[in-house]
Formats: structure tokens, C-alpha cells, sequence
């Protein structure tokens, strides 16, 4: 089967985009890891198929793939690409500045901005309300504070590691996240750095670390893990993401982070969060709604033969 494609990413988080408006496209798992091998395939970390929503005011339904062929509620880099996809395709008026997505985590809003051609070049998404209930994030681990807003949430509880105890803080943005400062890196294992001399989140082992705490078993659908730093004018960090592993750039785990960080008095509501593929802003209103600003690129298309 020969399938067209749009390749697109948001901050270095990058998407296979395939359109699917008569929704007969179904790739199994092992087609799905050839579609996203950087050698052998097109090279992703998700595919996501552009179909036709349930509700009518929305202007198309994303399904979004995991790179390991696992389905994800939501992904805030790959909703702002989808935003991209359906105007600079013309789905979606240039000039509307505004769209409403489908996605299996809810219906996102989404106002953009666009060239002197009418391509779309940022937007800004609404992420809606974050949830921290234990049962619906899910952990299993009981909660132990509450928000301003008398909401009980998780924080900071300590899990245990070949490498010593971590502390995470866990947000549900529509998907399950797990957000740990590392508050003091000099105290860490120097295994657990590619340079022990230099001690940083740069060199931090996020794929032993990310891997480990994704799969603990006080996740039971597993969970997004961010390991942050706190700087005098915006938050860094990084991401092991649930199927993915390791990505540029995560946007649910960069709201969450922020909600965390606002949480755990680390950071105030508004923020700039810098991540390895570039910088989101990140605004928690007085509302309860988190609001996600950044980039979507398209990098190239092309058709590609799908084995059987």
C-alpha cells in the first residue's frame, strides 16, 4: 500500500501526518514502528491520522499513534502541527484565526497565527483544566496535599530507584504525567550522568532514569516522566515520553510541568519552558485553564510503500 504523507513537528517533536477523512487507513503496531524508524522508515515519534470528528463544530478528529503503536489521549506539539495540517491545506480558513480539534482526550481550542502566504506559524492552545485526582490521572499512590482550589493531588511523593529516591508531583493534561525537580544534582549517583564532572540536565540519563519510573507499577497505564530545573526566568526540562521514550519536546508534559512547578511554589503561572527542541509558553489562568503557545513546521512530504 502506497500512503502519502506529511511530515511536520512542533519544537523538534516530530509527527507522520497521514490524511484519513474515509477512515480506512488501519496500521498495526509493527507498520506504525517502521513508519517512525529514523533508518529504515520515514522517522517520527507518532503518527497521527487527520479524520472526520463526531461533532460537527469540530474540524477534524486526531488520532494520534505512539511511536511503539500504542494509542495516546493527547499531544499538545502534535495538536498544534494538526492545527498547521488542516489550514495550510485549506480544511480550515486562514483568516478564521481559530479552530476546534478532536482529539480522544476532549475537544481542544486553538487560535493561530499565520504568513503573508496564510501558513499557519504558532498557536496557541487551550489544554483545558488539569486533573489530579489519583484515580483518574491514574497512580496508585494516595493523595497528600490540595490545590488553592481544594483539589487533592500528589505531591511530590518519593519513589524508589536503583539510583536512590525521586520525588514526583503527577498531573493528568488528558494524559498521565510524572514531574520531578532535580532540585540537587550534585547528590545524585554519578552513573546517572554521561560526565560526572558536569552534573546538569543535559547530561542526565533520562532514558535509564525515564524508562524506570515509566514503567513502575504505581503507573498501571504507565505515565509521561519530566525531569525539570528550576532557573531565574524559565523552567527546563526533559521528557521521557509514555511509547516514545526520550523526545525534543513533550507540550502535555511541558503544561504539566509548569502546573507542577506553580504547585510546588517553585514557579509562579506563567511561564517560559525551555526543552531540547525549543521554548513553549505556558500560562495557568486564574480559570483553571492552561494555555500552551508555540511552533509548528512542516518538514517535508512524500509517498511511502507500506509492507504488508
Amino acid at each position: 500500500m502506497d500512503l502519502d504523507f506529511i511530515k511536520l513537528h512542533g519544537a523538534g517533536n516530530d509527527f507522520v501526518f497521514i490524511e484519513d477523512f474515509s477512515r480506512d487507513i488501519e496500521l498495526r503496531s509493527d507498520q506504525v514502528a517502521w513508519l517512525c524508524d529514523r533508518h529504515f522508515g520515514i522517522g517520527a515519534d507518532g503518527i497521527i491520522l487527520v479524520r472526520p470528528p463526531e461533532n460537527p463544530s469540530c474540524a477534524a478528529y486526531m488520532h494520534y499513534i505512539n511511536s511503539d503503536g500504542s494509542l495516546a489521549e493527547m499531544c499538545g506539539n502534535g495538536v498544534r502541527c494538526f492545527a498547521k495540517f488542516l489550514v495550510d491545506r485549506g480544511y480550515v480558513s486562514a483568516e478564521s484565526g481559530q479552530l476546534v480539534a478532536e482529539t480522544r482526550a476532549g475537544e481542544r481550542r486553538i487560535s493561530f497565527e499565520t504568513d503573508d502566504f496564510g501558513k499557519l506559524t504558532q498557536a496557541t492552545v487551550d489544554m483545558g483544566i488539569p486533573e489530579f485526582s489519583p484515580s483518574a490521572i491514574p497512580i496508585l499512590l494516595e493523595a497528600n496535599a490540595e490545590t488553592e482550589s481544594g483539589a487533592s493531588y500528589v505531591r511530590e511523593a518519593s519513589l524508589e530507584s536503583p539510583w536512590g529516591w525521586f520525588s514526583f508531583t503527577c498531573v493528568s493534561m488528558g494524559n498521565p504525567h510524572a514531574v520531578c525537580f532535580l532540585d540537587d544534582m550534585d547528590g545524585l549517583p554519578d552513573e546517572l550522568f554521561s560526565d560526572s564532572r558536569d552534573k546538569s540536565l543535559e547530561t542526565f540519563d533520562i532514558e535509564r532514569a525515564g524508562a524506570f519510573f515509566e514503567a513502575s507499577p504505581v503507573f498501571p497505564e504507565r505515565a509521561n516522566i519530566e525531569f525539570a530545573v528550576v532557573g531565574s526566568h524559565a523552567l527546563t526540562m526533559r521528557v521521557f515520553e509514555r511509547g516514545c521514550g526520550e523526545t525534543l519536546a513533550c507540550g502535555t508534559g511541558a503544561c504539566a510541568t509548569h502546573v507542577a512547578a506553580a504547585l510546588t511554589g517553585r514557579a509562579g503561572r506563567s511561564n517560559e519552558l525551555v526543552l531540547r527542541g525549543g521554548t513553549l509558553s505556558i500560562e495557568w489562568r486564574a480559570d483553571g485553564h492552561v494555555l500552551m503557545t508555540g511552533p509548528a513546521r512542516e518538514s517535508f512530504s512524500g509517498t511511502i510503500h507500506l509492507p504488508a
